[in-house]
């Protein structure tokens, strides 16, 4: 593996693949620069998450790759959501025909009451429209409300390729998904090598919170994997006893073996911790930078309304000066900006 503290500027070609039975494909050329800008489920603090006008946003404000969260439907299509439980991020409470799949289940060990994605099928899922999960923060998103469908994974894929961004994926509650005949790591990775991207420079970063089936997707693709961390409890999968043990010297050295890089919650990042992770030849992309007051660190706010946008700046600058390699950020114009201030762009 590379050194990470090496400054990185990657041009990513997938190439012409072509065939006497088959037309070629296009060819993607994506160019992708350490450090990465990670448009968190879109453009999410101007558009509601994960909706192809957040993506199509965080595009147009320069982000180098997007990220979509998938869970499955009810017949085993991906589609992006923060989460399967959609009472909060669809209007799927307004349609009566669906009240009665309002249910309690448990999740990764936390019991959750709403309407599943698990319980729908991608067509009556295509009924709903996405709404603002934060609307008290983020009022201005309120005006989308029911403009936007669910978008599948394929959507997401022919987005990122038609204007030649990276893709991020995240695999949400695996084990979950697994234990209800509704696995993701397979279906996910045919649909990443349908797309041409196999090889471990494409335009693609899978990313969890467990452990078990990223070392599972080590055996099923060559493309780049992604250890996310937290700042407290440990994996849903009990591979390891807690984030904090991740996160160690010996910890990072132990996921390198499966992993290219680890996400760690921003408020875990600190120069040992990028040091520890780049001695183990691992990437840091954190998570996630955001405006408002509300997610920033007392240093960075401004003033008292917790809706009200600080100095996310600032505190990308600051992280961005520990030597990270890529960040998450609903906001990819402030995070362009700032990685471009900090770190100018070679052409």
């Amino acid at each position: 593996m590379s050194n990470p503290r090496l400054p990185l500027r990657v041009v990513i070609t997938a190439t012409l693949l072509a065939s006497a039975a088959a037309p070629a494909q296009d060819s993607l050329v994506t160019r992708l620069s350490s450090p990465i800008v990670i448009a968190h489920r879109g453009a999410s603090g101007e558009r509601p998450e994960h909706t192809l006008a957040a993506y199509e946003l965080a595009i147009d404000e320069g982000a180098d790759v997007i990220e979509p969260d998938l869970v499955p439907t009810k017949d085993g299509v991906l589609v992006a959501r923060h989460e399967n439980e959609i009472g909060g991020t669809t209007d799927v409470a307004a349609h009566p025909e669906f009240a009665a799949r309002r249910t309690t289940k448990t999740i990764d060990g936390e019991a959750v009451t709403g309407w599943f994605t698990e319980d729908f099928t991608l067509a009556e899922l295509k009924t709903l429209r996405a709404r603002e999960r934060l609307p008290q923060l983020r009022p201005a998103n309120v005006v989308f409300d029911g403009r936007f469908e669910i978008p599948t994974l394929a959507e997401v894929i022919a987005l990122a390729k038609r204007r030649h961004v990276g893709i991020y994926p995240e695999t949400k509650h695996p084990t979950y998904f697994a234990s209800i005949g509704l696995p993701t790591d397979a279906p996910l990775v045919r649909q990443l090598h349908a797309a041409g991207w196999t090889t471990p420079d494409a335009p693609v970063f899978i990313q969890s919170f467990e452990v078990a089936n990223l070392k599972h997707l080590k055996t099923l693709t060559k493309l780049r994997l992604i250890q996310l961390v937290d700042a407290t409890g440990g994996p849903a999968d009990k591979a390891v006893a807690s984030y904090a043990a991740m996160t160690s010297a010996a910890g990072l050295r132990q996921v390198a073996t499966y992993a290219w890089g680890i996400g760690p919650a921003k408020a875990q990042v600190t120069a040992t911790l990028v040091g520890d992770a780049h001695a183990a030849g691992l990437r840091v992309h954190p998570w996630t930078f955001r405006a408002e007051n509300q997610f920033l660190p007392p240093p960075y706010r401004r003033g008292d309304d917790l809706a009200a946008h600080g100095d996310v700046a600032g505190e990308i600058h600051a992280a961005l000066k520990l030597g990270i390699d890529g960040f998450f950020t609903d906001f990819p114009l402030i995070g362009v900006q700032t990685r471009d201030r900090a770190v100018p762009r070679r052409e």
